[in-house]
């Protein structure tokens, strides 16, 4: 921390100042001259890690996968103007995804504010309906307060993301001002008589299903609620993109809901006479656009546990709603023993879980299919699955065992080009462990640039370019739609095993499965970044066995 002198501090240094006390130890940025003060006081700062990103929208992706790994607020500093604008996209995946994340955004001085002036921007109107809180600090001496409600507002309840604007004039104010002590998120107790009413819920159901996810879920608390499942046979679904929130092994494991889940878990929650869902907020991408799950839900028996009770009754009709932390909750459902209830149904679940992630060749000369399989055979169990959006996912949705907990980065906001960005994250917080790209050609090209990030800061990454030349996602919705007149979907893509190359990596091209094994083995044997340029054909489109022929002869 910097010293104290008589003369005072600079806002820059107050604010790195806070930075520490709260626990930050890594930030990402794209340096711009409206906070070269705070540049300047990390400088001297020994406890906080500046990584320098190639674009703005990734270092906010990479604070935001921070956030997810941690539990504690990632933090990104970017520019007024284009860069703000740019960082919005990981401002707006915080959001939907429940993540804690301060966005610092370098802004025009005081005196030039309301004049149009260079890249000015009315960052608190821009980004209020994207975050939880934002506000510009006008007063260096007024820093402390605001740092520390940041962390508390991104950390508490439903954790999100904070932005805040920083003058440059108001940087540079000398000020004396006191510090802060660190934030301690507040803890929601349950209920006396929550575990007492569930019990007597379960004990009236004939079907029940519990779908957990959301935020503050932590390894302790997925095993505890595992403790609980497991003791009275209750089946367990993951929410869109919470697939390691619950051991893929348990079982009691039913699999993910989302886009192409198993059609006899969509059957087994439509029959579910008791729904549990256990940090879930049952969006539109796990519900099948609130129809698996409706806001009314006649006929089912809705309890919803979620840390905020905003989110209570905010959509659904909640039959008993239950207040409480994740890690609250699952402590008191593994200590709760009732001898009376035991389902079959979480061993049934979870043979159908296993019978539909089984890998099923096709006649595609590159199947992904056996390419996970083969990757789960030779990666570590803690390896860390990084993807952003687009039905290559789906394969490793569907076939991939996800391991400890966190071992999975995928925005449920649907935001292409957070792959690369998420695994740089990833591989700089824990080094030790294998991190894992997951990208579409569409996908990667969005922020591939990262790859220079990674090779700078010396991040392990292994990295699949799914390449299939083609926006899949949505050429499947448009030969749905409207077959055979393709229209904006078709890509002309480089060679990505080169670019890989040209960046310092290693690299090697497979265009069969029978390519892949070798290739992912020698690939094992680098460090640093590895890429393996997967060439597919556009036929195959999804996991799920949808195709172009197909589609077109419906």
């Amino acid at each position: 921390m910097t010293e104290r002198t008589p003369n005072g501090r600079t806002g820059a240094q107050v604010l790195v100042d806070q930075l520490v006390i709260q626990g930050t130890d890594r930030i990402f940025t794209v340096p711009g001259e409206s906070f070269l003060s705070v540049l300047d006081a990390l400088h001297d700062c020994g406890s906080i890690e500046t990584v320098s990103t190639r674009q703005d929208g990734s270092a906010a992706f990479m604070a935001e996968a921070d956030g997810k790994l941690t539990g504690r607020p990632g933090i990104a500093f970017v520019t007024r103007g284009p860069g703000a604008t740019n960082a919005s996209i990981g401002v707006h995946t915080a959001m939907q995804d429940s993540t804690p994340m301060i966005l610092f955004i370098g802004d025009v001085a005081r005196d030039d504010r309301d004049r149009e002036g260079f890249q000015e921007v009315d960052f608190t109107a821009m980004f209020t309906p994207l975050a939880k809180w934002a506000a510009r600090i006008d007063n260096a001496a007024r820093i402390p307060e605001y740092i520390a409600r940041a962390f508390d507002t991104a950390s508490s309840g439903r954790p999100g993301p904070v932005v805040l604007s920083l003058p440059e004039d108001m940087l540079r104010d000398v000020v004396e001002t006191l510090d802060r002590p660190k934030v301690v998120a507040p803890v929601q107790p349950m209920c006396a008589n929550a575990m007492t009413t569930l019990t007597d819920l379960l004990r009236d159901a004939t079907d029940p299903i519990a779908i957990i996810g959301g935020a503050g879920w932590c390894a302790s608390a997925r095993e505890n609620f595992a403790t609980y499942a497991e003791r009275i046979g209750l089946p367990v679904a993951c929410a869109f993109r919470r697939q390691d929130n619950f051991p893929n092994t348990s079982p009691v494991y039913a699999g993910n809901l989302g886009y192409g889940p198993n059609p006899k878990l969509v059957e087994r929650v439509k029959a579910a006479d008791l729904v549990i869902a256990v940090g879930a907020r049952l969006g539109e991408a796990t519900t099948d656009g609130y129809t698996l799950i409706t806001p009314d839900h006649p006929d089912q028996i809705l309890v919803h546990i979620h840390p905020d009770p905003d989110e209570l009754n905010h959509v659904y009709r909640i039959d008993l709603p239950i207040c409480a932390e994740m890690h609250e909750f699952a402590e008191q459902a593994a200590l709760w023993d009732d001898d009376l209830l035991s389902f079959d149904a979480g061993k049934a679940a979870h043979a159908d879980y296993q019978q539909w992630t089984a890998v099923k060749p096709t006649d595609a000369k590159l199947d992904l299919g056996p390419c996970v399989a083969a990757m789960q055979d030779m990666l570590p169990a803690d390896a860390i699955i990084c993807n952003g959006a687009g039905n290559f996912s789906g394969w490793w949705h569907r076939y991939w065992t996800y391991g400890d907990f966190p071992s999975q980065l995928a925005p449920t906001s649907g935001a292409m080009g957070y792959g690369v960005p998420a695994s740089v994250a990833a591989a700089l917080r824990f080094p030790e462990r294998v991190s894992v790209v997951i990208a579409g050609d569409g996908d990667f090209m969005m922020n591939g640039q990262e790859l220079a990030t990674a090779v700078q800061y010396d991040a392990n990454l292994l990295v699949l370019v799914i390449d299939n030349g083609s926006f899949g996602t949505i050429r499947l919705h448009q030969e749905r739609e409207y077959p055979a007149r393709l229209s904006a979907t078709s890509l002309q893509n480089p060679d990505f095993a080169m670019l890989a190359k040209a960046y310092g990596g290693w690299s090697a091209t497979v265009e069969s499965t029978e390519e892949f094994a070798p290739a992912l083995e020698e690939a094992m044997q680098h460090k640093g970044l590895r890429l393996l340029h997967l060439k597919t054909d556009v036929e195959y489109l999804t996991a799920a066995g949808a195709t172009v022929s197909g589609l077109r002869n419906k």
